[in-house]
């Protein structure tokens, strides 16, 4: 490596397992042959961070006060395993006066470029929110559960946050997935970091975008200078 990495700052512990399975692929897609050759991450992992899906929790203040503790113990650039918490994205920055690598845009991104017209996101009301407007900048529709299956995927992830991974769980990820298929989507977004900890691509007739992976990727390629650091917006 011929120039210094960046340092990357992760606000974690929305929730614990999604963040660690974010910095094991850090480190995994770093090219390393020594200890020396990682990248600096400095993680807050917070799993004590408001409910991010329930209004007013005040996990915007939370958000802020992390980022800022981040910049001020060195980090250079932000990155969130939360998609739903990419609500605050404003506010992080602001606070801390470093960019956020944007996990939401990256998503939508990649959905627009397998060339379908309609994503079916698997997410949060408010992750579904942000990828609805993402989604619609680059003409696509967004296709999600209705409301009580929607109900029934986040008693899911919840039982993810709470430990269990067995293959009930996944076989509820999965009939999820298939219910968005069969109203109408072509690409299936993984708009909730716990989705990937129970499905793969195998398990889904749909082709799987997987955010927290591509967060990953673009957190070493922007860490090692092989992609600029983003504007903070």
């Amino acid at each position: 490596m011929t120039t210094k990495p960046l340092v990357l700052g992760v606000l974690g512990g929305m929730g614990p397992a999604a963040t660690l399975a974010y910095l094991a692929r850090v480190q995994a897609l770093t090219p390393a042959e020594r200890d020396q050759d990682h990248i600096r991450v400095i993680a807050d992992i917070n799993p004590q961070a408001p409910d991010r899906n329930v209004p007013g929790s005040g996990a915007g203040e939370v958000l802020a006060e992390m980022a800022g503790a981040l910049a001020g113990a060195g980090a250079q650039v932000l990155a969130m395993p939360c998609n739903t918490a990419h609500a605050h994205a404003g506010l992080i920055q602001r606070a801390s006066g470093l960019p956020l690598i944007d996990m939401i845009g990256l998503g939508a991104a990649a959905a627009a470029g397998t060339g379908a017209r309609r994503a079916g996101v698997l997410g949060t009301k408010g992750a579904i929110r942000l990828y609805r407007e993402y989604l619609a900048a680059r003409a696509m529709g967004l296709v999600v559960l209705p409301a009580e299956a929607q109900e029934a995927f986040m008693a899911t992830i919840y039982k993810i946050k709470a430990g269990d991974t067995g293959e009930e769980v996944r076989a509820e990820m999965r009939a999820h997935a298939e219910a968005l298929r069969a109203e109408g989507a072509e690409v299936l977004v993984a708009g909730c970091t716990e989705v990937p900890l129970v499905m793969g691509p195998r398990d889904t007739r749909l082709e799987l975008v997987d955010p927290g992976e591509l967060l990953a990727r673009k957190s070493v390629a922007v860490c090692l200078g092989w992609e600029a650091k983003p504007a903070i917006s």
